[in-house]
């Protein structure tokens, strides 16, 4: 599985956990998780690689869902255990 791929799948897993997702140029490397009163959005990068927002985005993945309690693809569950622990 691609790292944009694996993105694809987190990026669908954070929205359906009610995290927004907004899409901007912010120079590179500046993607992330964000809290504004009760809801998380997850500003992505569009000038980063796919492999650098999937990286942060799999550790806001770690922070919003539960992901012992769900089904996720075995390349998608590695990747997210991965970038959680650095």
């Amino acid at each position: 599985m691609d790292n944009k791929t694996i993105l694809d799948e987190l990026l669908d897993l954070l929205e359906k956990n009610g995290v927004k997702i907004r899409k901007d140029s912010l120079g590179g490397g500046s993607s992330g998780l964000c809290k504004i009163k009760n809801d998380f959005i997850f500003f992505m990068d569009t000038d980063s690689s796919s492999y650098e927002i999937a990286a942060i985005c799999a550790k806001a993945v770690g922070q919003v869902v539960d992901i012992e309690a769900i089904y996720l693809k075995p390349e998608v569950r590695s990747f997210i255990e991965q970038n959680m622990k650095n």
